[in-house]
């Protein structure tokens, strides 16, 4: 029977890349699902031998562990530059997006509030 090994939801492509790269490197056979157009479905790499699952989960927890120190070490080295992206950052790169939301969200607050405080004045 078939087994999960990886999900897919919000992994980046290129560590989904590489995942698959790591299984083929391996000889370990797989296939992926993908959620489907109502996104209903599950986007997932999937092993259709139980047999080979162990090795491929000890392989892809090793492969994680790598991974999660080499983004550690990038985001420190971000830091010690002074270029990680802080919400002033973020703001200031795209400020008519940020304003477009401001107003978007005090307009949906005021169809929302507004009935009720003529209602009860």
């Amino acid at each position: 029977m078939s087994k999960l090994l990886f999900k897919l939801n919000n992994v980046p492509n290129e560590e989904a890349d590489e995942v698959r790269q790591l299984l083929r490197d391996h000889e370990i056979f797989f296939y992926e699902t993908n959620a489907g157009m109502w996104r209903v479905g599950l986007d997932a790499i999937w092993l259709p031998d139980d047999t080979q699952y162990e090795q491929a989960k000890v392989l892809l927890d090793d492969y994680q562990q790598q991974r999660t120190a080499h983004q550690q070490q990038l985001y420190a080295e971000l830091e010690a530059r002074g270029e990680t992206p802080t919400l002033a950052k973020k703001i200031a790169a795209h400020p008519i997006r940020f304003l477009a939301q401001v107003i978007a969200i005090v307009f949906i607050l005021a169809i929302s509030i507004v009935p009720f405080w003529y209602a009860f004045s």
